[in-house]
């Protein structure tokens, strides 16, 4: 059973909206970005209300929020949460209008409209639905979409079905109401709801991200709470994370192509202050004129703060992630024996 975390007395005075305007406050802009991406735009406003209206906010407290935002959200896996039970939870505290705005918008990307949802949907995951849909389906849905966005699935799309839809785009009359308004309710129930499945996540992995952009002082102070609070949430956490010394893992190709489009200043400035197994594989790769001028960079700096390379080093981290999303590297698990693309 998990140990309550103690309340600092300086708590009671902050209602729970203001509780939250402080996590995110103390999140900042770097570490608290997954978490703004998630909320409505009234949320967003909500928030920043109680934000601008906070005021000085305790050490104490601040410490106790963090704390207490790493525990819960891991300790999500002890509930059950879907569109289903979290309907029922809202039907209780709103109206059933309401009710329905909000169901409607956390079961497929954001967007007032289906075609404003669709909008926000990758052109590869879109593609993927349409190639097995009609051709004259496809033309209608993409000649609702924003053009930039239609062209990029067009793109996408295998070249036999983009040049028909192509055609019968050209040859589209206005499209009536009633056709509309069934593939509209088509996309709601076939696609947006699989995609709303497809993209929940666990909470451990968005803690791992979360964990991932902090500075190592504040990863290692957040991860020593959990280890007494939620061992097993702690560890399943840092399994999840790639850190810096990962990059030791990866294959020399890989290490290449980072290398070619890192900052070079960066780059130098996390490798100072990086163990030599993974400076000596840095140089490996490059040219010896090229490993040469990274080292006389390194030495011409002179003393740097840990905290600077530990920041440098983070960003050579998320270009990795970077990269393996557009699948120009792939990373090594380091936990396992097998590779993954992330």
């Amino acid at each position: 059973m998990a140990t309550q975390l103690i309340e600092p007395p300086e708590l009671k005075r902050f209602d729970p909206r203001q509780r939250a305007a402080a996590l995110m406050l103390a999140l900042g802009q770097k570490y608290g970005s997954p978490i703004w991406d998630q909320l409505s735009t009234e949320e967003m406003k909500e928030l920043s209300s109680s934000m601008a209206m906070l005021g000085r906010v305790p050490a104490a407290v601040v410490e106790h929020l963090l704390a207490q935002f790493a525990h819960d959200m891991t300790a999500m896996e002890t509930c059950h949460g879907s569109f289903e039970t979290t309907e029922r939870l809202l039907a209780g505290i709103m109206p059933p209008d309401k009710v329905k705005e909000i169901m409607e918008d956390i079961r497929g990307p954001s967007g007032r409209t289906m075609w404003d949802k669709l909008s926000n949907v990758s052109e590869s995951v879109l593609a993927g639905y349409l190639k097995n849909e009609y051709p004259q389906t496809i033309a209608v849905i993409l000649s609702k979409l924003k053009s930039d966005h239609a062209a990029r699935v067009l793109g996408v799309l295998p070249r036999e079905i983009s040049v028909d839809v192509v055609q019968r785009m050209l040859r589209m009359d206005t499209v009536q109401k009633e056709v509309l308004t069934q593939v509209e309710a088509t996309l709601k129930t076939e696609f947006m709801a699989n995609f709303a499945r497809a993209q929940r996540r666990d909470p451990h992995e968005t803690m791992a991200e979360i964990f991932n952009a902090m500075d190592r002082s504040t990863e290692e102070t957040m991860l020593g709470a959990l280890d007494q609070k939620a061992p097993e949430s702690a560890e399943r956490i840092r399994a999840l994370m790639f850190t810096f010394e990962d990059l030791a893992n990866l294959m020399p190709s890989a290490i290449a192509v980072i290398a070619r489009q890192a900052d070079k200043r960066q780059m130098a400035l996390a490798l100072k202050g990086a163990p030599e197994e993974i400076k000596s594989l840095f140089f490996s790769t490059m040219t010896e004129r090229s490993a040469k001028l990274l080292r006389e960079d390194m030495a011409g700096m002179g003393p740097v703060r840990a905290r600077d390379c530990e920041e440098a080093q983070s960003d050579l981290v998320r270009l990795a992630k970077t990269l393996a999303d557009t699948g120009e590297i792939v990373l090594v698990d380091p936990k396992s024996d097998d590779t993954m693309i992330m």
